[in-house]
């Protein structure tokens, strides 16, 4: 094959282009997701952290590493499907997968109410574990009866969801941003000016930059707000001197605890998860094939996701989810080869079995990556606030969002000692605002929704 037809098969789904081609091409979907995949250990590690009991350093450079470990095996899973039986468990489309920030605001809210109960932090991250691999039960049942559930699940409501995890996330990007919630002089100067030079650093590149800078635009963003903050003697580097070269992950590090009124909540995020799946699935097929993806494609995906997230919290980290940012670089550069996803696959499964790399962003200020999350965060609020808007928002639809956000994120959003006078049934269902906004935007969406075939018989 000459040299024209080896490069011509980046654009196709199989075939395998020359390691020249395929490694930079896999390598840049591994930069765009890097420290989205890993950010969310850092809030999370960060919430169940009190200064009589912080989370032990050693721990959270252990889910780094598996967290990198976890990513590219269920990256794998998606290029390349498993089939049992009628089932197909991946989607066969260049599908990558890193640590889903939609469980943030539910994890850190069960996090603070397990730490109020005086409940030691690593064994409050056993229970959240365990409600990441109970949960993920429903998006199982979610893929395989795809068909008949999927009208449940109109985008006004997934719109609604990520209006709530958008605004749970910006307080949390926001103290991220001014040293963190464990720093003793938080808002400090220092804080602001090297996180404001991450933030400016990631805007300049994503509104002059093309190409490769763009795309790593806030991984460079980092890399500088941590020359920044290591030459103004803001980080220890003790935990990477002290990190072993070489370490396979284990399974169940942190042992998985399960309590069903921290399960529950994990049902409706999880939901949301598959939504997302379908939705980057759909990205994917029609930016590159022009078409949308087919009924086993996106029932793949979403198993995948479910699988992949069970076995994420084995694993000892969080759960994991296809990445939008992801499906943008092949909307961008219509590169499509699995193959070559595969390169960044395989090179994700190398980064977690070194534990120095993990050391590494271990010691990063919270200030450094508060300038980088800042705005991921503000535009997932966005996206949400997008997703409605394109639905319309006609006087049925108003309705609808004013009850969820009134009700579900209003009542959600109380503190537990109120909670607590709840009727059971409601304590579960408003147990935290994005499972509770997802439950109540379903049922008004299924109560109010006007009926489209009426309408359509009308016409």
């Amino acid at each position: 094959m000459d040299n024209s037809k080896q490069y011509n098969l980046i654009y196709q789904l199989d075939g395998r282009p020359p390691l020249k081609v395929a490694v930079p091409l896999g390598l840049q979907h591994v930069m765009a997701m890097f420290v989205g995949n890993l950010a969310p250990i850092f809030i999370l590690t960060g919430a169940m952290s009190t200064p009589e009991a912080p989370f032990p350093p050693e721990l959270r450079i252990m889910m780094i590493q598996c967290a990198m470990f976890v990513s590219g095996l269920a990256t794998l899973l998606q290029l390349y499907p498993l089939k049992l039986g009628i089932i197909q468990v991946g989607a066969r489309l260049p599908i990558v997968m890193g640590t889903a920030f939609a469980f943030v605001p539910t994890m850190q809210g069960l996090g603070a109410k397990l730490l109020a109960e005086q409940i030691a932090p690593v064994e409050a991250m056993g229970y959240v574990l365990g409600g990441v691999i109970a949960g993920s039960v429903i998006e199982l049942i979610m893929g395989i009866f795809l068909k008949p559930l999927k009208r449940f699940f109109p985008p006004l409501v997934v719109g609604a969801v990520l209006i709530t995890i958008g605004i749970k996330l910006l307080t949390t990007g926001a103290t991220y941003f001014v040293g963190g919630a464990g720093a003793k002089d938080i808002g400090a100067g220092k804080y602001w000016l090297v996180g404001g030079i991450v933030l400016l650093v990631i805007v300049l590149l994503n509104h002059f930059a093309t190409g490769m800078l763009k795309a790593t635009a806030i991984l460079i963003g980092i890399v500088v707000g941590y020359i920044v903050a290591a030459f103004s003697g803001m980080v220890n580097f003790d935990t990477v001197t002290s990190a072993a070269w070489f370490s396979v992950p284990m399974p169940f590090m942190i042992k998985p605890l399960f309590r069903s009124d921290i399960i529950f909540p994990f049902f409706a995020v999880y939901v949301v998860a598959g939504l997302e799946t379908m939705g980057n699935a759909n990205g994917i097929t029609i930016s590159a094939f022009g078409r949308e993806a087919t009924a086993e494609e996106i029932s793949g995906g979403i198993i995948s996701d479910a699988v992949s997230c069970a076995f994420a919290g084995v694993f000892n980290v969080l759960p994991n989810t296809a990445f939008g940012q992801n499906v943008g670089i092949i909307a961008m550069t219509k590169v499509i080869n699995r193959f070559c996803i595969a390169i960044g696959a395989i090179v994700l499964i190398l980064a977690g079995l070194f534990p120095k790399i993990g050391a590494i962003f271990n010691a990063m200020p919270n200030c450094v990556m508060g300038g980088a999350v800042i705005t991921v965060f503000a535009m997932i609020f966005l996206n949400g606030v997008k997703m409605v808007l394109k639905e319309g928002l006609d006087d049925r639809n108003s309705l609808i969002l004013a009850i969820t956000l009134g009700l579900g994120f209003g009542v959600g959003n109380l503190s537990d000692s109120v909670k607590e006078n709840f009727p059971a049934a409601l304590h579960f269902i408003f147990a935290e605002p994005v499972a509770a906004v997802c439950i109540v935007s379903v049922l008004a969406c299924i109560f109010l929704r006007p009926d489209t075939t009426k309408k359509a018989t009308e016409k």
